[in-house]
């Protein structure tokens, strides 16, 4: 096994929850230094606990956000006649060349969006 093999199964030990390979639209908002701004990204995978979004945007560990995610599920919208929304709070958690790791906290809360 090589070292990159080694990590990537330390990692693989190290997370608590399962991770899916989802694409969502996400939206998030930072207030630094009382500027309130507004970025749209896309998940590369997701969990309970946390995402990794595709960024090159640079975001300090530590920055705290408000985030929401749309659900574009066919089936939510025929149960419902709405898409879901998953709004949460968070920190970015590690950054990369190509995205950062949230971890959320745990106020998430799923709202259902009305059809247009």
């Amino acid at each position: 096994m090589n070292h990159k093999q080694r990590k990537a199964l330390v990692m693989k030990e190290r997370r608590k929850v399962e991770r899916f390979p989802l694409s969502l639209l996400a939206r998030i908002e930072t207030n630094h230094s009382n500027r309130k701004q507004i970025f749209k990204f896309k998940t590369r995978d997701i969990s309970s606990a946390g995402a990794f979004i595709d960024t090159t945007e640079k975001f300090s560990e530590g920055t705290r956000f408000k985030m929401d995610f749309t659900i574009p599920s066919k089936r939510i919208k025929e149960l419902t006649g709405a898409l879901s929304l998953i709004e949460c709070e968070g920190n970015v958690i590690r950054t990369t060349n190509d995205g950062i790791a949230v971890r959320f906290n745990t106020d998430c809360q799923i709202i259902g969006l009305k059809s247009v």
